[in-house]
Formats: C-alpha cells, sequence, structure tokens
C-alpha cells in the first residue's frame, strides 16, 4: 500500500477522500463564518 515515493499513503483513494473531505469541511466553517459576519 505504501509506496517509497509515498510514505504518507495519500496517493490512495482513502486518503484523497480524507483530504477531499477536509477541504469540504473546512470551505463550510469558511463559508459560513463569512455569512454570519455578512448577516450582521
Amino acid at each position: 500500500m505504501f509506496t517509497p515515493e509515498d510514505p504518507t499513503g495519500l496517493s490512495s483513494t482513502a486518503g484523497q477522500l480524507v483530504i477531499l473531505l477536509g477541504l469540504l469541511a473546512f470551505l463550510a466553517v469558511l463559508i459560513r463564518s463569512w455569512w454570519q459576519q455578512r448577516n450582521r
């Protein structure tokens, strides 16, 4: 599973999925805080 070029295993599907979910969660929080600032 872990290749010498990729010790973290982030090139695997599971790793990419985790990164994608993390980015989506980060974007959701960012947009929500921006929306609350806007509505003030």
